[in-house]
């Protein structure tokens, strides 16, 4: 029975469903696998069901001599080593669209958390150290009223800004071109990135990693941002010098930040660990049971399709059709 590897435990059904028809093993751990472990779990697979922290490159895909697709569980494939994979004449999907309003939610989320010292508070409360209710405990900053920035206005972008109406937020952004539809939809204004240091009281970073956009912010951005500004990161960890980042933050050049995703992921600097002004997440933007279930989903139509002679959907290297 031809073999399926599934590097991850997903909720929903949509695995199950491949286990009639195909010989399906699944990553038993709670973690994802090592790279050794992941090599020695996929050789003789037909199809590969990834996450983007699995690196599928020339050593596991020749382990795979009969290997027809890697399914990515994510919007990134950076982890795929796409040339050769299309080289092999191998698939390689992606799960685009399904994370976009449950990233949104988390980036709002960070953005209420950090403003309003919510991590703070409730450790301050599960202390002991809530004795009697005071005019100036645990004072934070508004987020109606604001200016919201937003540093790539994508799918994601979009939706960030989509949400700031119901705060009468305005919103500013800076992408590689203009986004009419932000524009329409959220009322954005298209600003140079000096503009979107200067002006915002909150910066949400939702870019993907390019070499244009790694290390865009350091500690020469964060001084010209508003020292009661916030940073939110839920795109690429690498975008921000976290090093430089904690120095801002402790010099108080900017008010805090809130990052679902890290410069050297799952390391995290050890000072920025120290600081209170920080919301540190497990880049969980796409951590609702919904969103994960609809993800699996997708990778699984996708691994279906290519075992059954079609062409899979969200194919990201379509010079692959040329090989078939």
């Amino acid at each position: 029975m031809k073999k399926i590897f599934v590097t991850s435990q997903y909720p929903g059904e949509s695995v199950k469903h491949l286990a009639g028809k195909y010989d399906v093993e699944v990553f038993p751990k709670s973690t994802l696998p090592t790279n050794q472990e992941l090599l020695e779990n996929a050789k003789g697979a037909v199809a590969l069901i990834t996450t983007v922290s699995d690196m599928v490159d020339k050593k596991v895909i020749d382990l795979c001599p009969d290997l027809k697709i890697v399914s990515n569980s994510g919007v990134g494939y950076e982890n795929v080593d796409i040339f050769y994979a299309t080289e092999k004449g191998v698939f390689v999907t992606n799960t685009p669209n399904v994370l976009t309003e449950t990233t949104a939610d988390l980036a709002w989320a960070l953005m209420f958390s950090v403003a309003r010292r919510i991590v703070e508070a409730d450790a301050y409360v599960r202390e002991g150290k809530f004795k009697c209710w005071h005019p100036s405990l645990l004072l934070g900053m508004n987020v109606h009223e604001k200016t919201l920035g937003v540093y790539g206005m994508g799918r994601i972008g979009t939706a960030v800004a989509k949400r700031a109406k119901g705060f009468n937020i305005r919103v500013i952004y800076q992408n590689r071109g203009r986004n009419q539809i932000a524009e329409d939809e959220a009322g954005a204004s298209f600003v140079d990135f000096e503009t979107l240091l200067k002006e915002s009281d909150y910066i949400v970073i939702t870019a993907p990693l390019t070499e244009d956009t790694r290390g865009r912010f350091g500690l020469d951005e964060f001084r010209k941002m508003k020292p009661t500004s916030i940073i939110v990161n839920v795109g690429r960890g690498p975008i921000i010098k976290e090093g430089e980042l904690t120095t801002a933050l402790k010099e108080g050049s900017i008010w805090g930040a809130g990052l679902d995703v890290f410069e050297n992921e799952p390391e995290v600097n050890e000072e920025l660990l120290t600081l209170q002004n920080t919301v540190l997440l497990p880049h969980i933007g796409s951590a609702s049971i919904q969103t994960r279930e609809k993800m699996i989903d997708m990778a699984v139509e996708s691994v279906e399709l290519a075992l059954s002679g079609g062409i899979p959907k969200h194919l990201v290297n379509p010079e692959v059709l040329q090989t078939k």
